[in-house]
């Protein structure tokens, strides 16, 4: 009689993308990688419409050996720094010849935010890239970046992690997210899988995701909602570029790649994930200067003060509180704050048996 791990197993294996016996040449814009090397390249979004165009920078590492297409993309959101540092570090680690499939990095997806410094926003258009997907061809530069995210990376992908941290206004304690909106039971349960795979223990069971695929929103979801197990990580906050935010990163990709069967080592899954069944980020009701009462990591109850909003002149114009008992996942972490932005994330743990898929 299978066990459960041996049904799980014997599933994962079924559902992987059935690859050739012999690795082919693999192609992103004008950049070619052969079997068993590593090749980078820009990918140019075009000016239009008054804006002078991008480029995004991707390295390919084709393996010498058949296997899945893992996609790892940072820089989506152009102050948040330790995802572009670990792939920079990544990049030079994954040796080719042992390699089976291809990995391919998009080091900065949005150069634009990057080279300015913004949080959440495009300098250029005043978009969210992380809320445009899958993005248009004649769009505006985001949901153009997004579109060449999409075709070119995102629907050659086998499987996709998402790297993100909090900005640099949030302080973020790390977690990932369980993607499982519109998924079927076995893409749910893959994305399950990776998801511990990457070894963070804080994992959010996100079901509130669109499933349209034209209208997908999130980088992350793109690929669920085309039938490609993904999940989005944070790790670091605060525009920081700490040796540990950047080192989880790098472990949890060695975890993924070894679930995928590319390398043959890498950490072990998470043992003891603590899943995050409701999550609610509780946006500013005002514009002025934020002071948080709470940390990232606090446990809190319903009702407790996350903090309080004062005008320019010192007088408090509102409150913040908890809307349900949980952890603050993360918290403004700056003074400056705009109506209807981000204030706080909060985490109520699942209940039992909530986190597993059911078939």
């Amino acid at each position: 009689m299978l066990t459960r791990v041996m049904f799980v197993a014997l599933a994962l294996t079924a559902a992987m993308p059935a690859v050739s016996s012999a690795q082919a040449p693999f192609t992103i814009g004008n950049v070619t990688a052969q079997p068993g090397t590593i090749a980078s390249g820009q990918l140019v979004v075009a000016a239009r419409g008054g804006d002078a165009g991008t480029t995004i920078p991707f390295t390919i590492v084709n393996g010498a050996k058949p296997g899945p297409v893992l996609a790892l993309t940072a820089g989506v959101h152009g102050a948040e720094y330790p995802p572009i540092l670990a792939l920079q570090r990544v990049r030079g680690t994954i040796d080719p010849e042992t390699l089976a499939g291809t990995v391919v990095m998009v080091h900065i997806a949005n150069m634009p935010s990057y080279l300015k410094r913004t949080i959440y926003y495009s300098p250029i258009d005043g978009q969210n890239l992380n809320r445009v997907f899958p993005g248009k061809p004649d769009g505006t530069l985001s949901e153009r970046i997004a579109y060449a995210l999409t075709t070119n990376v995102i629907e050659r992908a086998d499987a996709l992690v998402d790297l993100h941290c909090g900005d640099a206004n949030e302080s973020l304690r790390p977690y990932v997210y369980w993607e499982t909106s519109g998924a079927s039971p076995d893409l749910a349960e893959r994305g399950r899988q990776l998801a511990l795979a990457f070894g963070i223990d804080h994992i959010v069971i996100d079901r509130d995701q669109p499933t349209d695929p034209n209208a997908c929103v999130y980088l992350s979801n793109t690929a669920i909602t085309r039938g490609k197990p993904a999940m989005s990580v944070e790790s670091g906050g605060l525009g920081s570029t700490d040796a540990e935010s950047i080192a989880r990163i790098e472990r949890g990709i060695a975890g993924v790649m070894r679930y995928l069967k590319m390398q043959a080592t890498g950490p072990d899954p998470v043992a003891h994930p603590i899943w995050l069944g409701r999550a609610l980020v509780v946006d500013s009701p005002a514009t002025g200067i934020f002071y948080p009462a709470v940390e990232r990591g606090h446990t809190v109850a319903e009702g407790t003060l996350i903090g309080h909003i004062t005008d320019f002149f010192g007088k408090t114009i509102a409150e913040m509180r908890a809307p349900f008992a949980g952890e603050v996942l993360y918290v403004v972490g700056t003074p400056a704050i705009s109506k209807g932005e981000p204030i706080a994330f909060i985490g109520e743990r699942a209940a039992q048996g909530d986190a597993v898929t059911k078939r």
